[in-house]
């Protein structure tokens, strides 16, 4: 289950239309938003993250901005755990009914790290540690940050795991191509063109954006009259979000083109997926429903079924 953010939704469509289809998955490996979806989905408890997500509109998601600044990120991540807790009731990966295995990076050194055991809290705040978004997490004497630097979408890390089959689901082959650097919230104000939900969700995206740069512009920390330029609408470069996460976008991609080319799995699920933004989580039933039917197509069309 591949990195992807907002994105990382369609994972539930994905495991959705695969139980429909009557396919077991045994094992599950996990990065980033993958991870966190993935340690759930081993819990046995993915219908009520699924519930969870579906009320999901741009205040819950700006609930979950725990800003600490001036720290090695925005962001602490302290919440999004809270969120895993509240949906498994294990403290060790290896209580999960299903095995699991989250992928992170030692930032340090630079290499993967697979988290098989230990607190599965810990393996997926480890995981989704986007570098400059969130802060990094602290373990065994090593300094833990996303997965998706080294490893989007963790094929060999299923094979290891025993995996005879690997279904591989890559969420982010559409958005550099896409609107990697295009922001919704530079066309907030242009909503007369599009139909009327989409122009709610633009809105709503614009509304999560502000939200946050209050936030951060609340703080008394060093630079913050330099974040204030950055953050202003008007300033016609990308703000620091923007360039982190595009940056981030472009290595995870071209990672994922590599690696999948090296490591084939037997069925890749690639839903369309580039219009989707990192903190888009208000749509969750539209990203939900495109994973569904995306591996529903995709299965009725393989000549031999699993």
């Amino acid at each position: 289950m591949g990195s992807g953010s907002a994105r990382g939704l369609a994972h539930l469509g994905v495991i959705r239309a695969l139980t429909d289809a009557g396919i077991e998955v045994d094992c599950v490996a996990g990065t980033s938003m993958g991870a966190l979806i993935g340690a759930i989905h081993a819990a046995g408890k993915i219908d009520q993250l699924e519930a969870t997500f579906q009320s999901f509109d741009w205040k819950k998601t700006v609930s979950f901005f725990d800003v600490v600044l001036p720290k090695s990120g925005l962001l602490d991540g302290a919440k999004v755990s809270d969120l895993v807790r509240a949906h498994i009731h294990a403290d060790a990966i290896e209580a999960l009914p299903k095995p699991f295995a989250a992928v992170a990076t030692d930032i340090v050194t630079g290499k993967e790290i697979v988290i098989r055991t230990g607190d599965v809290i810990e393996a997926v705040r480890a995981s989704i540690s986007v570098p400059g978004i969130f802060t990094p997490l602290r373990s065994n004497g090593r300094i833990l940050v996303d997965g998706g630097l080294t490893n989007p979408v963790p094929v060999s890390v299923a094979r290891a795991m025993g995996a005879d089959i690997v279904i591989a689901v890559d969420l982010n082959h559409e958005i550099v191509a896409g609107k990697n650097l295009k922001p919704l919230l530079n066309r907030a104000n242009n909503t007369a063109a599009v139909p009327t939900k989409l122009a709610r969700w633009m809105e709503g995206y614009r509304q999560t954006m502000q939200e946050l740069k209050t936030r951060l512009l609340a703080r008394e920390a060093p630079g913050s009259a330099q974040f204030s330029r950055w953050a202003s609408t008007e300033e016609p470069l990308p703000n620091i979000f923007e360039v982190l996460l595009a940056s981030i976008n472009i290595m995870e991609t071209s990672i994922t083109r590599t690696r999948l080319g090296l490591d084939r799995p037997e069925i890749l699920i690639q839903p369309p997926l580039g219009h989707i933004r990192f903190l888009e989580f208000a749509r969750a039933e539209e990203i939900i429903r495109i994973g569904y039917e995306h591996t529903q197509r995709q299965l009725a069309q393989m000549e031999h079924p699993i």
